[in-house]
């Protein structure tokens, strides 16, 4: 039996990893009249106009019984439109990161939109909240489980090794499951929902595979354990760019003379 070879990527989506050539990567291809026409970006904003580059007043809102009475409001320039345009971006996005240690995201990551002039976002907190989704998510449809199942049915717990032949059943039960994605109730008030929400490809690789066997008591009791160095890396559309390293076990126990059986 050959034994598969570590490190080992596991998953790739068809959607590539770091690709700024999307659509919706896209900046400045898109004519005043085709955002209004063809998305209805008419009245996006109470504070400036930036098809006019002025200031709204109630007295320029469509809405407001004052409408038209005064004409056009300050005429500003376009560095000063698309700041008071972040502003309110960052302000409307307060109610969207209510609570949690992730709630400061969003607003760093519209900052770095401003400012970023392009480049990949990426932050420690948000590593951290990938992390802690993925392991604390221990339903069977996770990555995780899924990762597991796969080990469990296809390693030879006698040897140690996972054969080469079942690389694909990875790819097979990850499919079968849900990435790990910031789809859940909380994450509409946490600030990871506004800030992710899905993303756009996923890579996972185990980086470092270890079997550990112990032999106990005067029955011969063998308890095996597979550790695994995972590290699972995701972009998002908007230039995010998250990787989380962990480790995940499994064990087995059963007596010397027979397979061992995932507990």
């Amino acid at each position: 039996m050959t034994a598969l070879q570590f490190p080992c990527t596991l998953f790739k989506t068809q959607n590539r990893m770091d690709d700024y050539s999307a659509k919706d990567m896209r900046c400045g291809d898109l004519t005043a009249e085709q955002l209004k026409s063809n998305y209805g970006l008419v009245d996006i904003s109470t504070r400036a106009n930036p098809y006019t580059l002025t200031k709204v007043t109630p007295f320029t809102q469509p809405q407001s019984m004052f409408y038209g009475s005064r004409g056009e409001g300050e005429k500003i320039s376009r560095p000063q439109c698309a700041n008071i345009l972040f502003d309110e971006l960052r302000d409307l996005s307060r109610l969207f990161s209510v609570y949690g240690p992730y709630k400061h995201l969003i607003k760093r990551m519209i900052t770095h939109m401003q400012n970023g002039n392009g480049k990949p976002f990426s932050s420690i907190h948000l590593d951290n909240a990938l992390k802690a989704h993925i392991v604390n998510d221990e339903t069977e449809n996770s990555t995780l489980s899924k990762i597991k199942y796969a080990l469990n049915e296809n390693i030879n717990w006698q040897t140690g090794i996972y054969p080469v032949t079942g690389k694909n059943e990875f790819q097979k039960a990850i499919l079968e499951g849900k990435l790990p994605k910031f789809d859940r109730f909380q994450d509409n008030f946490n600030g990871m929902g506004i800030t992710v929400h899905d993303t756009w490809a996923t890579e996972i690789t185990i980086k470092i595979y270890r079997l550990i066997i112990t032999i106990t008591g005067q029955s011969c009791i063998t308890k095996s354990r597979i550790t695994l160095d995972l590290m699972l890396t995701t972009f998002q559309n908007s230039g995010l760019t998250s990787s989380v390293f962990f480790v995940s076990g499994l064990s087995s126990s059963d007596t010397i003379s027979s397979i061992s059986n995932l507990l």
